[in-house]
């Protein structure tokens, strides 16, 4: 199975992240998908996302959100949480990622991406050089072109689970 599929790390959510420990290890830029990551597909910003936003800010992090969706739904979710945000990202080609890390002015190094799925977000951070966080999918009911691809992403999990291991500490 192809090494770029993989995360470096897999946990159950965004909200379960120890941003804390990622700031101690020298992380300074953010990186998330939105839909599905941090809310259910098309929801607004709700309070728990609206406070992780505020506490990321606390800590010292920039934030990006990195979506393929169009402007209006990225847009209006990134003013209730006061993000920065990339529309149309073209995921998983590795340009927005590399323009999300200008934007944050920070780099492979200092730069985490947080996101559900393996085919996008996993692979486009993998070719861009950037440790990235799968988390699970917040609501199982989703558009049937995603569906679709969750069928091969169990088999790079279990691949993953069984022969794989980190190759960057993240957390």
């Amino acid at each position: 199975m192809g090494r770029f599929l993989y995360p470096d790390a897999y946990l159950a959510s965004a909200y379960q992240i120890d941003y804390d420990r990622l700031y101690k290890k020298g992380y300074r830029g953010l990186i998330f998908d939105l839909d599905n990551t941090l809310v259910p597909h098309g929801a607004p910003a709700d309070e728990r996302a609206v406070n992780l936003f505020a506490r990321l800010r606390e800590i010292g992090f920039t934030c990006v959100l990195l979506s393929n969706n169009q402007e209006p739904r990225v847009k209006s979710f990134c003013m209730q949480v006061k993000a920065l945000y990339i529309f149309k990202a073209g995921k998983p080609m590795p340009g927005a990622y590399r323009r999300a890390m200008d934007m944050m002015h920070t780099n492979c190094s200092n730069t985490v991406f947080i996101g559900d799925q393996i085919f996008t977000d996993v692979m486009g951070a993998n070719l861009a050089g950037i440790p990235s966080i799968l988390v699970k999918p917040i609501n199982p009911k989703e558009e049937i072109q995603i569906v679709l691809k969750r069928y091969p992403e169990k088999l790079v999990l279990l691949c993953y689970r069984i022969g794989h291991r980190h190759r960057r500490e993240v957390l």
